[in-house]
C-alpha cells in the first residue's frame, strides 16, 4: 500500500489485526495518528516477521482489535 491512511481508517480496514506502519505520525503521547501500512496480519509473529525482513526506517506497530483480558502492555 502506498497510500497514507488515518487511525480511524487502519482500524476500520484492518479490524481486529497487527498492523506494520511506516512513516507513522504520532502525537504528544506517542499515539499512532496516521501512516503507511505495509503489511497487516491478524498473527503478531508474521507482522513482526515482517518487520525484520522489510526492515522500514521508521516504524510503528498497532494493534486493532480489543486485548484479552489480563494482557499487559510493556513499553
Amino acid at each position: 500500500m502506498s497510500e497514507i491512511l488515518t487511525r480511524a481508517e487502519i482500524e476500520s480496514r484492518f479490524d481486529s489485526e497487527w498492523v506494520l506502519i511506516e512513516d507513522p505520525q504520532l502525537d504528544e503521547h506517542l499515539e499512532v495518528l496516521s501512516g503507511r501500512v505495509v503489511w497487516h496480519s491478524k498473527d503478531r509473529d508474521e507482522v513482526h516477521q515482517k518487520l525484520l525482513e522489510l526492515r522500514p526506517r521508521h516504524p510503528a506497530l498497532l494493534y486493532t482489535g480489543k486485548m484479552p483480558a489480563g494482557t499487559a502492555i510493556v513499553l
